[in-house]
């Protein structure tokens, strides 16, 4: 039994990290441009209603320092890094994963938005 779970374990794993490799940024700047752009910008640093994602992979969570981020936000980030697996798990759902945040966002339902939406923050243009 434990070692059916642990296939299935490194399977998932397998497929996210396949997703992941697998992120279109054109179709991400789509996903970006119906999802994030009302308030958020990813080409400047200039704050909206959220913080700005320019530069968010690879940013300590919660980090700029001219952003008022919730307590929820806040408690989250403690110690993480925005890395691809990191928002990986938060943009699905972003109110389960930080109870508090602030951000009204009900979150992104295919993994491949995801992956394209993570590819186009890495370089957006």
């Amino acid at each position: 039994m434990d070692v059916r779970m642990l296939m299935a374990a490194v399977a998932v794993t397998a497929s996210a990290g396949a997703a992941l490799a697998d992120g279109d940024a054109t179709k991400g700047a789509q996903v970006f441009k119906k999802n994030c752009m009302v308030c958020h910008n990813a080409t400047d640093a200039k704050a909206k209603v959220g913080p700005s994602l320019q530069g968010v992979v690879g940013r300590p969570v919660a980090s700029l320092p001219d952003f008022k981020y919730s307590d929820g936000m806040k408690t989250f980030g403690a110690g993480k890094t925005w890395t691809e697996e990191e928002l990986t798990a938060y943009l699905p759902n972003p109110k389960e994963l930080v109870p508090g945040t602030k951000m009204a966002f009900a979150g992104l339902k295919t993994p491949q938005d995801i992956a394209d939406l993570i590819a186009y923050l890495k370089n957006p243009q």
